[in-house]
């Protein structure tokens, strides 16, 4: 076909879509699609944005997708961004019928990052801050040398995933709850104000001395999951040039953490809309075929993972069923009336993410029908470790918390009185990859200036990771 005959079917099916999508109750920003080679939406996939600084990571992450590509082992069909207007990136060489299923679940993606709670504070504008933030560190390449920026940036990403992205919600809180510490490690004791208070300024020594007195502060006062923030203000090793970096990586990881936040809500509901509104729109039978294989690849299962596209749109379906034809015992318990699954559905996407997702939503019912079930090695085999529905669900959830990152807070960061920093992994019965530790202490380091310590289990047993800038140790507790 005729390349201008084919965009001007794609325009006309996009209008259809979109009205689709509006009639259904979809609240999206304006849209805009580009049709890219596969160079280059296999470029923006590695970066994870159009606009992004350079980084080696990068390119092995492009050089795996790709391969994958060539060798027809994987596909991105399409890449869509959250801003205001939204923009999304078609794979070229994709068919019509596959750009109209695109088209569909995009304007799904984008209602979602418009109205779910978790987006609320992500920056609409990212991609030209992402442009900004890439010019000033070429300019640091040039100024510093290209070594010397790449291997701060390698210190930086090591530990990028360590942020705490409540930090405003509970930034008013930890403020009123540091003033009324250091209010208690006053000097002195409270009393009642006097006329001859200026008299008593005059005595030689105070008797009212309180015991903290002779304590040092704590530093941090309470502990700090921040820790890129946490070095940024804290750091005494810093330029202006490396805070900058780090801000900027810390303030990119905000805006991508939602993302790893809702994963299986995202995409479970772009799936769940682009079924409807293709089954809505006219197809032909070649094209219904084409669609039927295409969604059906998309929530294929696996036996080692978990599909997000697959269990979100069960979860999703499940959820209208139930609250448009709740049970007998359902309507007495739960007082629901019946005919409110859509309603229900825009609620849960506006209010929840992952972890509460799957928390409230996934039953029993759902477990055993999608055949989920908790697996681990043993010994030299993989082994099917629990069938158990509420044990399954609680694995799940915990694989997810925080991002499925470690949970590490920074304990004191003047340990030993020295400078030292001092960090503690909140063990959770997973411990934490030992290589990696050994290879990302010393990151650190170069961070703060003086030695690290880590504190974690392993084998049941408290153990202390430390480097002193030289080598590595380790010493059970």
């Amino acid at each position: 076909m005729n390349p201008k005959d084919e965009l001007r079917i794609m325009e006309d099916a996009l209008v259809t879509i979109n009205a689709k999508a509006k009639e259904f109750g979809l609240d999206f920003y304006d849209m805009y699609f580009e049709i890219c080679p596969a160079e280059i939406i296999y470029t923006f996939g590695a970066y994870g944005m159009p606009t992004r600084f350079s980084h080696w990571t990068f390119g092995k992450a492009y050089h795996k997708m790709k391969t994958q590509y060539d060798y027809n082992l994987g596909r991105i069909y399409e890449m869509v961004i959250n801003s205001n207007p939204c923009y999304a990136f078609l794979l070229e060489g994709n068919s019509i019928i596959q750009n109209k299923l695109v088209m569909a679940h995009v304007l799904a993606h984008c209602d979602f990052f418009k109205n779910n709670e978790y987006f609320k504070n992500t920056s609409r504008d990212m991609v030209e801050s992402m442009a900004a933030a890439a010019e000033r560190f070429r300019e640091y390449e040039f100024k510093y040398g290209r070594t010397k920026v790449e291997s701060f940036i390698d210190a930086a990403m090591s530990i990028q995933e360590h942020i705490e992205p409540r930090v405003m919600i509970k930034k008013g809180e930890n403020v009123r709850k540091s003033r009324q510490k250091e209010n208690k490690r006053s000097c002195h004791v409270e009393r009642p104000e006097t006329p001859y208070d200026d008299l008593w300024e005059l005595d030689e020594v105070h008797k009212d001395v309180c015991e903290d007195c002779e304590k040092v502060k704590k530093f941090p006062l309470e502990p700090e999951k921040d820790l890129m923030l946490f070095i940024v203000q804290h750091s005494k090793e810093l330029e202006d040039w490396q805070r900058d970096i780090m801000s900027v990586i810390r303030q990119e990881m905000l805006y991508f953490w939602p993302q790893l936040e809702t994963k299986i809500m995202n995409e479970g509901w772009a799936t769940y809309w682009h079924l409807r509104i293709m089954r809505e729109i006219d197809l032909n039978e070649m094209e219904t075929i084409e669609f039927a294989k295409m969604h059906s690849g998309i929530i294929q299962t696996s036996r080692t993972r978990i599909n997000p596209y697959a269990i979100g749109l069960k979860i999703f379906e499940d959820i209208e069923k139930r609250w448009d034809n709740p049970t007998a015992e359902e309507k007495e318990r739960y007082g629901r009336s019946g005919g409110e699954g859509k309603q229900k559905i825009f609620e849960v996407r506006a209010t929840e993410n992952d972890i509460s997702f799957l928390r409230n939503y996934l039953t029993k019912e759902l477990i055993e029908e999608m055949d989920l079930y908790l697996y681990k090695k043993v010994g030299n085999e993989w082994k099917i470790v629990e069938k158990d529905w509420e044990k399954v669900r609680d694995g799940l959830v915990s694989s997810l918390t925080n991002g499925g990152y470690p949970y590490i807070t920074v304990q004191d960061g003047d340990y030993n009185k020295r400078g030292e920093l001092y960090l503690k992994h909140h063990y959770e019965g997973v411990e934490l990859d030992v290589y990696y530790v050994e290879k990302t202490i010393p990151y650190l380091y170069n961070l703060w200036g003086h030695p690290i310590h880590l504190e974690t289990v392993l084998d049941n047993r408290s153990v202390l990771f430390s480097f002193n800038g030289e080598k590595s140790s380790k010493k059970f507790l």
